[in-house]
């Protein structure tokens, strides 16, 4: 009798090890782990890139990482105010509904989109310091010339993109209305904070060093003319 009672609970473990749960719940529970266990592999990449192109197209390695630091901030702004209005039910009575959650997938695709627009209008600006630079101005004179010339443009070009973010807050089902709100926060901070306060500022203060760069890397990197 102990012998198959042994063999009964052997057999019962091992059917139970192999057992599968479906519906969506647990479709839903994976879908979440497997963003969550990916999501580090994106940011990575993504980070890794914007960091090379920036070097590349600057021919500077601290630039490109405040470039980058910049950008992250960008994309943590975004994240705090979902997480603020969906998750802990800030601004009620702006028509945000409380849900105590953020949709998974909002976080890599807020991501890549902030990423991306931000690079835009970063590359505009530090463009621009470079070219004043190699006129022979000053570093400090070349951000300020640079965020000068520059203002009207990343204001506008994101006051376009807030706009038509915003039309899709309000017309959008849940989903999108999370993801619009966060890319029209971040491009709102990128543009207005740190495009035209920090980024500034930031190449003011630290002057030359801003364009180090070792000769190892000024031989193997590609040198691109932005006139």
């Amino acid at each position: 009798v102990k012998t198959m009672r042994s063999n009964l609970e052997h057999s019962s473990a091992a059917k139970s090890s192999i057992i599968s749960v479906g519906g969506e719940t647990a479709s839903e529970i994976d879908f979440n782990d497997s963003i969550s266990s990916t999501m580090w592999k994106i940011f990575l990449f993504i980070v890794i890139l914007s960091y090379l192109l920036l070097t590349v197209l600057l021919r500077s390695m601290v630039l490109p990482l405040i470039g980058v630091l910049m950008n992250i901030l960008c994309v943590t702004a975004a994240y705090g105010v979902l997480v603020a209005i969906f998750q802990w039910g800030w601004l009620p009575g702006l028509g945000f509904e409380k849900l105590g959650f953020v949709d998974a997938i909002i976080m890599p695709l807020l991501l890549a989109i902030v990423f991306g627009l931000s690079m835009d209008y970063q590359v505009f600006l530090l463009t621009r310091v470079r070219e004043h630079h190699n006129s022979g101005e000053s570093t400090r004179e070349a951000a300020l010339s640079a965020t000068a010339t520059s203002t009207r443009a990343i204001i506008g070009a994101a006051t376009i993109m807030v706009a038509v973010f915003v039309m899709f807050i309000i017309f959008g089902v849940h989903t999108i209305q999370a993801a619009s709100l966060g890319a029209a926060v971040a491009i709102g901070f990128s543009a207005l904070v740190v495009q035209l306060v920090f980024m500034p500022s930031l190449i003011t203060l630290l002057g030359d060093k801003v364009w180090w760069m070792p000769d190892w890397a000024k031989r193997i990197l590609p040198e691109i003319k932005l006139e």
